[in-house]
């Protein structure tokens, strides 16, 4: 079964708003509290072919995961697909837009992320092999807190700063809209504002072209 995630993005920028926001949640939630804190390199990779990447994963993640990616990539046109090293994890991330927005930034996505037992340079290299070549390779610390029966993570990005995710994941299509308004509903208590998919897309395009200045490093840049 494919399960979907719902998350709504939101620019902080500075430490002072992450600060903030991480007040904002402990007033309104006693029960919130942070679940993980982690350090992860993302890369993103484009073209190869949906088919060469089911290919290429069989006997590097489980049969079960085999099975459910193939499922996912026959059901869908735009695939965005990532290594990720997360402390030391390694792990196959591929998501599926299931609306308007791209599979890279949109709000709702189906989401399959399998752990693998190789490194995170060998993984890419068998996705450069299907075929695949990078887009970006990203960098970021990630705090992830439980909230309102919502996971909102507060990453500090290279090139972005401070972006706070607001995330419910739900088990089918018929959940999207009532996990939009509910996180729409927590955002405004928090005080805090959605960033506009078109501002996100000129952002991510633009450290796409950049990344080699920003992967690994505190920099930021402004983009309207």
């Amino acid at each position: 079964m494919q399960t979907y995630e719902v998350e709504v993005k939101s620019l902080l920028g500075s430490e002072e708003n992450a600060e903030l926001l991480r007040t904002k949640m402990r007033e309104l939630d006693s029960d919130s509290h942070l679940t993980s804190k982690n350090k992860q390199l993302n890369h993103y990779f484009i073209g190869g072919s949906m088919d060469a990447l089911v290919h290429a994963s069989k006997g590097t993640i489980s049969n079960a995961a085999h099975a459910k990616l193939s499922d996912l990539v026959s059901k869908v046109t735009s695939v965005s697909v990532r290594t990720r090293n997360k402390d030391g994890e390694v792990i196959l991330v591929v998501k599926a837009s299931v609306g308007d927005d791209t599979s890279s930034n949109g709000v709702s996505r189906i989401e399959f992320e399998e752990k693998v037992d190789i490194t995170l340079e060998q993984l890419d290299r068998l996705l450069i092999n299907a075929g695949f070549r990078y887009q970006a390779k990203w960098s970021r610390e990630r705090e992830e807190y439980s909230f309102k029966g919502l996971n909102v993570c507060l990453d500090r990005n290279a090139g972005y700063g401070w972006l706070a995710e607001f995330e419910k994941v739900v088990q089918n299509d018929s959940e999207l809209a009532p996990a939009r308004a509910e996180i729409d509903a927590v955002m405004r208590e928090c005080g805090v504002e959605e960033l506009p998919q078109d501002r996100l897309e000129r952002m991510f395009s633009f450290y796409n072209e950049h990344w080699p200045e920003y992967y690994g490093t505190d920099k930021i840049f402004t983009i309207q």
